[in-house]
């Protein structure tokens, strides 16, 4: 196998839970290789640094195995090799979210009825 396209192999390596997902990812820009936006037909090569943002972060990885079907997540690690700067600027950035839940203070209770139409004239609805 030289070479599978981009969509099957992200999709097959777990970071996107479908094709589409995954097509539609390349087709934003949310995945590159060598600094550029890739399609979704683009071949992925063994040896291949890639940058993937998904909802899980901001991942640099080189391709090590192709794989054109979806198995376990233990399996699907062996697809790829994540830099260890990637890994540790992911870590960083989760723990700064976490550390905003402890500044980030609750209402005391259910809100009044000014504070729902407020939050309803916020989000748009009425």
């Amino acid at each position: 196998m030289n070479g599978i396209r981009m969509d099957t192999w992200l999709w097959a390596a777990r970071f996107y839970k479908t094709r589409t997902l995954a097509k539609r990812a390349c087709e934003l820009g949310r995945v590159q290789s060598k600094g550029q936006p890739v399609k979704p037909s683009r071949e992925v090569r063994v040896g291949d640094l890639l940058r993937v943002t998904n909802e899980g972060g901001d991942f640099e990885v080189q391709v090590l195995l192709l794989s054109e079907t979806r198995g376990p997540a233990s399996v699907a690690q062996t697809f790829y090799l994540e830099t260890q700067a990637s890994r540790e600027l992911r870590q960083k950035v989760e723990a700064e979210r976490k550390a905003m839940w402890t500044f980030e203070s609750l209402p005391a209770g259910r809100p009044s009825k000014r504070d729902r139409r407020h939050i309803i004239q916020f989000r748009g609805r009425g």
